[in-house]
């Protein structure tokens, strides 16, 4: 995330700050040249995480206050959230073979208005400020997914359903345009805001339709570099550091990536990072903001 205190200069792009060559190493200032699309650059990453402290604190939570609207998955995007402002690179992007670092840290996903195969599906975005918490954005997703499930609609799904409606080489004309406006900065402001192609995380939460998670393509309209699927929890033996075996509950995360915004040893650190936040949940209480010391 770009620091308040950051003055724009010429080359930057009205969501993101240009990534100068001597912010970069060679291989990675020439990547863009070797692999020009992000779905050229997609790296596969299956992780299964240790959640088991985790579900307890959200149990006890929904315990307390019968009221409380908190899921698993408002946990692991507030854990997602908090991950990427200590890792920042995981919120550039590569447009024009140029790289980015995005002003905000937005995290989208995708909700069924009901669970059946007809059901349509609706967009939506997160910005995330620095001094929110779990509570303050499970509150955001419960509200914000309650309201367009009763409007039955947001701005970009009201756009996309126009578009519907158009002749087919119509939408092929408006999306080339799109696609130009995107390269020359000039995308709409107002679609940019609600289209998870511009988030810095996209996230999908199979979980919720009893699934394990899958891999996701990642899409060269936008500027989305990070994909995360969401498994369903549950339990498994597992061999703990004393040697005994106990039952755990666990998650398995699907994890697609754009390899020319970090390397590999990055993507590994952040990954731990994420784990070490889900297996010590009253982090999720401070600031996303806030630093965290750890030991990787």
């Amino acid at each position: 995330m770009v620091s308040s205190e950051y003055k724009r200069r010429l080359g930057d792009r009205k969501d993101a700050r240009r990534i100068r060559n001597d912010e970069m190493d060679a291989v990675h200032s020439l990547f863009p040249f070797i692999a020009p699309k992000r779905t050229e650059a997609e790296v596969y990453i299956k992780q299964e995480m240790d959640v088991t402290e985790l579900v307890s604190y959200v149990k006890k939570i929904k315990e307390n206050n019968e009221d409380c609207k908190m899921t698993y998955f408002h946990a692991f995007v507030t854990a997602i959230a908090k991950t990427v402002y200590m890792r920042p690179l995981l919120n550039r992007y590569v447009m024009a073979k140029k790289y980015y670092e995005r002003n905000d840290i937005i995290l989208s996903f995708i909700a069924k208005k009901k669970f059946n195969d007809t059901a349509e599906e609706m967009l939506v975005s997160l910005k995330v400020r620095k001094d929110e918490n779990l509570d303050d954005i499970s509150k955001f997703i419960s509200s914000d997914v309650k309201k367009i499930r009763q409007q039955g609609t947001n701005s970009i799904d009201g756009t996309l359903k126009i578009l519907q409606k158009l002749p087919r080489f119509v939408n092929g004309i408006f999306i080339w345009l799109m696609k130009v406006l995107i390269y020359f900065d000039l995308y709409p402001a107002e679609f940019q805001k609600g289209d998870t192609n511009y988030s810095s995380v996209l996230i999908s939460n199979l979980g919720s339709i009893k699934c394990d998670a899958p891999y996701h393509h990642l899409n060269n309209f936008g500027t989305n570099s990070v994909v995360i699927c969401i498994g369903e929890i549950h339990k498994k033996e597992v061999i703990s550091a004393d040697g005994e075996k106990r039952l755990r509950d666990v998650v398995n995360f699907g994890i697609t990536l754009d390899e020319r915004i970090a390397d590999g040893f990055y993507f590994a650190k952040s990954i731990k990072l994420l784990q070490y936040i889900m297996a010590n949940p009253e982090l999720l209480e401070r600031s996303v903001g806030d630093e965290i010391e750890y030991k990787d």
